[in-house]
C-alpha cells in the first residue's frame, strides 16, 4: 500500500457517516478530495508537550516542561497559557480533560515532584490535589473512566506498581491496596513519555504499558485497578530505553502497543502489536511503524483505523494495527482524537498540531 493509497484511506474514515457523533457535537468538516494532513498551530512557546488532552476540533489542552498548561477553544488559532501559578519547576507530562474548561494535570518526578492539580475554570485557578511523599515513588501517568473516577500510577514501589484512585473527577487520590499487583521485574518501569503509559476503555477496565525489565508487558485491570494481570509483548524491551509507550484501546477487547527504543541512533523493530482479547496476548505487528512510536490513538467512527506518532514521523494503519505507513515525517510525542474527528498532536519544541 502506497502513502497516497494510505492518505486516501485516511481521508475516507475521516468523511464517513459519523453515526456514533454524540447529540450537539460540532458537525465534521468535509475534506472533498484534499488529503488530510498536519497542520501546525502556533503555540507561541517552545517547551515540550508531552501530555494532551484533545476535546473536539475547537478546543484542547496541551501539558508541558517549565510548568506549561495551555488551551485553546478555537482549533487552535490561539492558545491561552493557563499555567499554574508557581509551576515553574514542574514537569507536566499529563493531562486528561472533561471539556474545555476542566482538566487534570500531572507532574512527574522522584518524591514531591509528582503532583496532581485539577481546575474547573479553564485553567484561571488550580488546586492541588495529590502530592507524593513517599521518595521511592515516581508518577508516570494518570487516566479516567468517566468524569469522576480515575487512576495514577507510579514506578514499582517495593517490588510491585503503585496505584491512585480517585472517585470525585480527581479532587482527592488514595493509594490502592498493592495485593492485586504483580510482581514488577528487575528494572522494570512506565514511561512519562506521553501521557499513554495508562489508559481506559469502558466503566472498569485499565491497562498499563511496561518496559526497561526483560519483557516489555501490559498489565489489565478489569475492576478500576484493584486486581490486574500481567502479559508479555514482542516489543523489545531488556534495556531501560526500551518498551511499550503506549497504548490505545478503541473498546474493552481490541488494543494497540507502541514503542521500541527511544534513542535516535537505536533501531526499534517489532515497534507495535495488537490484541485482540482485552490484552491477553499480543502479536507483532506484520508491518510496524519503522522507528519508534511513543504514541497511538484510534480514529473515531472506523473500527480499523488509528494514528502512531514519533519523533521522526506519525503513521497510519487502516487494518486495525497489522500493517502501519508513515504519512508525515515531523517529530511528535502523544496523539489524540475526539468523536468530532478533533485529532490532535503535540511535541517538541512547542509543536501543537491538529489533522485538516
Amino acid at each position: 500500500m502506497s502513502v497516497g493509497v494510505c492518505a486516501a484511506a485516511l481521508a475516507a474514515a475521516l468523511t464517513a457517516p459519523a453515526e456514533a457523533v454524540p447529540a450537539g457535537a460540532a458537525p465534521a468538516p468535509t475534506t472533498g478530495k484534499q488529503t488530510p494532513h498536519w497542520q501546525l498551530k502556533d503555540s507561541g512557546t517552545d517547551v515540550r508537550f508531552r501530555g494532551l488532552a484533545a476535546v473536539s476540533r475547537r478546543a484542547a489542552w496541551v501539558a508541558g516542561s517549565k510548568g506549561t498548561v495551555l488551551r485553546t477553544t478555537d482549533g487552535g488559532a490561539h492558545w491561552r497559557n493557563v499555567s499554574p501559578p508557581g509551576a515553574a519547576e514542574l514537569e507536566f507530562r499529563d493531562i486528561e480533560a472533561f471539556d474545555a474548561r476542566r482538566a487534570v494535570v500531572l507532574a512527574i518526578g522522584e518524591g514531591e515532584a509528582s503532583r496532581v492539580l485539577r481546575t474547573d475554570d479553564g485553567g484561571a485557578t488550580w488546586t492541588e490535589s495529590f502530592r507524593n511523599t513517599d521518595a521511592k515513588a515516581f508518577y508516570d501517568c494518570l487516566t479516567f473512566f468517566d468524569r469522576r473516577h480515575g487512576l495514577a500510577m507510579s514506578d514499582p514501589v517495593d517490588g510491585t506498581f503503585r496505584i491512585l484512585s480517585t472517585s470525585d473527577g480527581g479532587r482527592s487520590w488514595k493509594v490502592l491496596p498493592g495485593a492485586g499487583m504483580p510482581a514488577a521485574q528487575d528494572g522494570e518501569a512506565g514511561f512519562a513519555a506521553d501521557g499513554q503509559c495508562l489508559v481506559t476503555s469502558g466503566p472498569r477496565d485499565a491497562w498499563l504499558a511496561t518496559g526497561g525489565g526483560a519483557h516489555a508487558r501490559v498489565l489489565h485491570s478489569a475492576d478500576r485497578g484493584l486486581t490486574w494481570t500481567a502479559a508479555d509483548t514482542p516489543i523489545p524491551a531488556g534495556d531501560p530505553a526500551r518498551g511499550v509507550f503506549a497504548l490505545a484501546f478503541r473498546d474493552r477487547t481490541h488494543g494497540i502497543a507502541v514503542g521500541g527504543d527511544y534513542r535516535a541512533d537505536q533501531a526499534s523493530p517489532r515497534a507495535a502489536a495488537v490484541s485482540g482479547d482485552a490484552g491477553r496476548t499480543w502479536t507483532t505487528a506484520a508491518q510496524p511503524p519503522p522507528a519508534y512510536r511513543s504514541g497511538v490513538t484510534w480514529l473515531p467512527h472506523t473500527g480499523s483505523a488509528a494514528l502512531a506518532v514519533g519523533p521522526t514521523g506519525t503513521d497510519l494503519t487502516t487494518d486495525g494495527g497489522r500493517t502501519w505507513k508513515t504519512v508525515d515525517t515531523g517529530s511528535y510525542d502523544t496523539v489524540d482524537c475526539t468523536p468530532d474527528r478533533g485529532c490532535w498532536a503535540s511535541g517538541e519544541k512547542g509543536r501543537v498540531a491538529r489533522l485538516e
